[in-house]
């Protein structure tokens, strides 16, 4: 790949991956457009180390005291609200991991899929906006105290964990996009946008990194697979620079403008590659 390759596709891997647009969308408009040949295995998993890195990096704090809240919560059998984040994250995770397991062939196969693709982004876009209207409506419509309104997951229910894991095993549907299902079901639990945008990126975490992880294993098995270092390794900064700022911006633009921009954007996207495809 030409430098120019590797830092558009690292670029809107490291946009589109914590945006609820579906970043599978946005990878294969290169090929279409300008007709880039498929950029490998090695390179996907290398963008999505990048955007693991990034909300690592952004969470850090909130994951060192999650990590040791959790396993002081197996030593002295005793649960704060810090542990029960962390266990509801585990519980969420767990229908996603099973899912691609069990379906990972199938999910392969329509990877590329441009036509599946196309019409998931706009489906699940329309039910994006559906989800913001009632929770802006229903939800918060009326709720003048901030502090109610904070970013906070402490009044998160053990319910609305194992619902927004389900889910989350949606988004193995090449357009789904993950952040933008679970930010969906997270909206039309009643969760405050700015929590329910946080819980989906606490939960990117062990969802990139099993799914880096089992890319990497077929990465070994098959060396051809491989891509030359200078690749790895910009993707890899490109991707976590980008996806450092989405995620700061993306927090506060939601909390003043909420979902339409998300809504339409889809909409437009998806319409677009039915074109592109007819």
């Amino acid at each position: 790949m030409t430098l120019t390759q590797i830092f558009v596709l690292a670029f809107l891997q490291g946009i589109t991956e914590f945006l609820p647009v579906s970043s599978s969308a946005h990878l294969i408009f290169p090929s279409q457009i300008l007709g880039w040949p498929d950029q490998g295995l090695a390179f996907d998993v290398a963008v999505h180390i990048g955007t693991l890195l990034a909300v690592i990096i952004y969470y850090f704090a909130d994951l060192v005291k999650i990590t040791f809240a959790v396993l002081r919560s197996l030593v002295e059998r005793k649960n704060t609200p810090e542990s029960r984040i962390g266990w509801f994250i585990v519980i969420a995770t767990i229908p996603a991991g099973l899912c691609g397991f069990l379906f990972e062939s199938q999910i392969s196969s329509v990877a590329r899929s441009i036509h599946v693709i196309a019409y998931t982004t706009i489906g699940f876009g329309l039910l994006l906006g559906l989800a913001s209207y009632i929770n802006r409506k229903f939800c918060w419509n009326n709720v003048v105290n901030m502090d109610e309104r904070s970013d906070s997951l402490r009044k998160m229910t053990l319910a609305q964990a194992v619902i927004i894991g389900f889910v989350q095993a949606l988004a193995l549907i090449p357009g789904t996009s993950r952040s933008g299902i679970t930010l969906t079901a997270g909206l039309f639990l009643g969760m405050r946008p700015e929590s329910a945008a946080r819980f989906s990126f606490l939960l990117s975490i062990p969802v990139i990194l099993a799914s880096g992880l089992l890319e990497g294993i077929k990465i070994v098995q098959y060396p051809e697979l491989n891509a030359a270092p200078l690749e790895i390794f910009v993707g890899v900064f490109i991707s976590f620079i980008t996806a450092l700022i989405v995620i700061h911006c993306f927090l506060k633009f939601i909390s003043k403008s909420g979902m339409a921009v998300f809504v339409i954007y889809r909409l437009l996207l998806g319409s677009l590659l039915l074109y592109l495809i007819h």
